[in-house]
């Protein structure tokens, strides 16, 4: 019995097939080989076709069931793992009828600051949880404001991954956690937002059917399943954000658990079991996977959208041309703690909402081109990272969310020495790195979300801890001495 999962990116689409009984990933690819294409037309936008995500899970479905030998009629339950806060208009031919605005497209931020003075803060806090900010809910205003002609043609708004479930299924939905990363979700009224539909002037028959997380959610159409080559029929029975599914993955689902990831862009992502949020709206709170009436569950994300990408910038810039990012992992430790003064502000890739939507920029700073070279630079962008990730960690401790333990798959930046003991040096909190990742997450939700496991216990019992990371208590000193270098820079520059 087989499980499929896939993980909507804006770099690529992974799919993995997980054997139910045994939790082991049988095979895995994604596609494409080198990162997706994102337009960018003018500063702080971020575009990208949904039919080339449709396209990339082709080629990445095709090359499991090639690798794994695995028959389609074996594949019980379908899960999807996505990019979040994106905004896909279709017409009622379930055609796009414009590129995707993607997670860090910033054009939408003064229509949430605008949303959040009008409608108050304290409305929009205790209603959302959350400021309009550069949420899909305030992509879809631009949409209305810039593009008229378009707008009128929409007949749904989806997140990435509701296209991608409506392309399986040939049916438009959505889910509750969905509708409240997107600002469309009313926790107080425990329904879809009316409050700011109506100050966007959207009517509610834009939002598809509301669909539980864990249930199906249709089932593979004959057109899907002919272009995937899969069984006709095949129920798709979870969905879930990224940043959520990331915790599900590594089987944080409780209050006081923390997950974080370190790709395109960072995340810590705590489970909170009370409403609450940042009255400045720095960090964000949405719906877990797990959250019903009765059983609050939320999800509070701190989002640094420049974090892999620093790094990929550097690989691609920086790095002799064919070094591996391994290559670099151990170019940078050879440089000290602290990079000999070097710190790097890695806020390149839109508005920070850690930054109340401000657009800091990527800046270097104490370069000395007597003493330094490319490792300090190497080792600075992924102190950077980490820095900024402490940043936002301090304001979710504000919050009262202890973080001493994050749990981790074994990849992207944590695949780095450098990444990992900076983080664990300057937080103090131990790191646990695990097997696992989004798309074979996505397919054990699609095993809860199909009664294949009694519960999220049963799913993740097979869960490997590959690695723990514990704080390095001697050099304690450096990293805060680092990290404050670096704070302070950062404060300057936003005091600008």
């Amino acid at each position: 019995m087989l499980l499929l999962g896939y993980d909507i990116g804006s770099s690529s689409v992974k799919a993995s097939l997980v054997e139910a009984e045994t939790g082991k990933c049988l095979a895995s690819d994604f596609c494409p080989k080198t990162e997706a294409p994102i337009i960018a037309v003018r500063q702080g936008w971020a575009e990208q076709d949904p039919g080339m995500w449709w396209n990339n899970l082709k080629a990445a479905t095709q090359a499991v069931l090639g690798k794994s030998g695995a028959a389609p009629g074996d594949i019980k339950a379908i899960g999807i793992s996505y990019q979040m806060h994106g905004l896909v208009c279709v017409g009622k031919d379930l055609s796009p009828l414009r590129p995707a605005i993607i997670w860090c497209d910033s054009r939408a931020v003064p229509y949430g600051r605008r949303a959040f003075d009008e409608l108050g803060a304290e409305r929009c806090l205790a209603h959302l949880l959350n400021s309009p900010g550069n949420f899909t809910a305030s992509k879809l205003a631009w949409v209305k404001d810039n593009e008229p002609a378009t707008y009128e043609k929409i007949y749904k708004v989806m997140l990435p991954g509701d296209y991608i479930a409506m392309r399986l299924t040939g049916e438009a939905s959505t889910t509750v956690p969905g509708l409240s990363e997107g600002m469309f979700w009313d926790f107080e009224e425990e329904g879809v937002a009316r409050f700011l539909m109506d100050y966007y002037g959207f009517g509610s028959s834009l939002l598809p059917a509301v669909r539980p997380t864990f249930s199906e959610q249709g089932r593979v159409s004959g057109q899907a399943a002919r272009e995937l080559g899969l069984s006709e029929g095949v129920p798709v029975t979870y969905r879930a954000g990224d940043q959520p599914n990331n915790a599900l993955s590594l089987n944080v689902f409780n209050p006081g658990e923390i997950a974080s990831t370190a790709g395109t862009s960072g995340v810590v992502y705590g489970v909170n079991g009370t409403l609450s949020y940042d009255p400045k709206s720095r960090v964000n709170t949405f719906a877990h996977v797990n959250h019903a009436p009765g059983r609050t569950r939320l999800g509070v994300l701190l989002c640094i959208n420049g974090t892999g990408i620093l790094n990929s910038w550097v690989r691609r810039n920086v790095a002799p041309e064919g070094l591996s990012y391994n290559d670099m992992n151990e170019l940078a430790a050879q440089a000290p703690i602290g990079s000999a003064g070097i710190s790097i502000l890695p806020f390149g890739n839109g508005a920070e909402r850690m930054l109340e939507d401000r657009e800091a920029g990527c800046s270097i700073h104490g370069l000395d081109f007597n003493s330094h070279d490319r490792r300090h630079v190497m080792r600075a962008a992924q102190e950077g990272i980490v820095f900024a990730f402490k940043y936002g960690i301090d304001i979710m401790e504000e919050m009262g969310i202890s973080v001493n333990k994050i749990h981790a798959g074994r990849a992207n930046m944590f695949l780095s020495p450098v990444f990992r003991d900076t983080l664990a040096g300057v937080t103090g909190a131990a790191i646990e790195l695990y097997d696992t990742d989004g798309s074979v997450g996505a397919a054990k939700g699609a095993g809860i979300g199909a009664g294949i496991y009694k519960d999220a216990g049963e799913a993740f019992a097979t869960l490997e801890k590959l690695q723990q990371i514990e704080p390095d208590v001697k050099n304690a000193a450096r990293y805060a001495e680092a990290y404050a270098r670096w704070k302070e820079r950062l404060e300057k520059t936003l005091a600008k």
